[in-house]
């Protein structure tokens, strides 16, 4: 795989990390890094070697958001420029990381301020340091959290928390991040690494044909918007789609046929992979 200017790629036995890499920047997002991180997914997407993807910072700091000189102030009278960056920001960001057909977890060791949410919010799994600092810091220099990332807040926090923190910019720790929902989890920054490979192990476990519809049912098709007979008939379609597609691996046979031959207990573990 190539070589990027601003995002480290690290591959090892099945899982791949995808590292912001600008740690005098405290890994902050410039033009540049958009481009990368977005080449680097549409890399990642059909890479066989990459069965789960993490998302994480090189250095002290997660992301602390958009790069404030390079991304706003450098562009400002370049209409052109800002509309591109603007773009590809937003195409890796929810487009490409949003539905990424792998499952992703964003491992968070350090700042993450304004737009590094959405990237947080993207990610399947968020696992934060207990020591992480999470901030919104837009309402300080008189703007909105803008993208999407009040919409992610919006979506993830109870109505009070997100209204709290987009108003008053007030900083938070990993602990809380997990208390109120941005995160999945936090855990002390010394046992970050080991949690987060831990998960991404349980993952490649998984058959990904089954982690790829779970995705899709919650993200691609918004379920919770549905009414229960409209998800009845999609989820059931999609159950008959996963077996067809998988011929004689499919989930009856090889999956509950494994469970039936007492070759492993469901409650507890994936089906062992021939």
């Amino acid at each position: 795989m190539k070589q990027f200017k601003t995002i480290l790629v690290e591959k090892n036995d099945g899982i791949t990390t995808a590292k912001f890499n600008r740690p005098d920047k405290r890994n902050a997002m410039s033009p540049q890094m958009h481009e990368d991180m977005y080449e680097v997914l549409c890399d990642l997407e059909f890479d066989d070697e990459t069965k789960v993807l993490v998302i994480t910072g090189n250095g002290e700091a997660f992301c602390a958001g958009q790069d404030l000189k390079e991304y706003f102030f450098d562009q400002k009278d370049n209409a052109r420029a800002r509309e591109e960056s603007r773009r590809l920001s937003h195409a890796w960001r929810h487009q490409k990381l949003y539905y990424f057909p792998k499952p992703t977890i964003a491992m968070i060791n350090g700042y993450c301020f304004g737009g590094a949410f959405t990237t947080v919010a993207s990610c399947d799994i968020a696992i934060a340091a207990d020591e992480a600092t999470f901030g919104l810091s837009e309402v300080n220099f008189g703007h909105i959290a803008g993208g999407i990332v009040s919409k992610v807040v919006a979506d993830l926090l109870l109505p009070r928390q997100a209204l709290f923190y987009l108003m008053t910019g007030e900083p938070f720790d990993g602990k809380k991040s997990a208390e109120i929902g941005l995160t999945t989890m936090s855990v002390p920054k010394s046992e970050l690494l080991a949690s987060t490979m831990k998960y991404a192990q349980t993952l490649k476990a998984k058959n990904p044909h089954g982690l790829r519809a779970c995705k899709e049912a919650v993200k691609s098709v918004a379920i919770r918007n549905m009414s229960f007979e409209d998800s009845w008939h999609w989820l059931t379609a999609r159950s008959e789609q996963l077996r067809l597609a998988q011929k004689d691996k499919n989930w009856i046979d090889d999956g509950i046929g494994k469970f039936v031959d007492k070759k492993f207990r469901p409650g507890r573990e994936a089906a062992p992979q021939d």
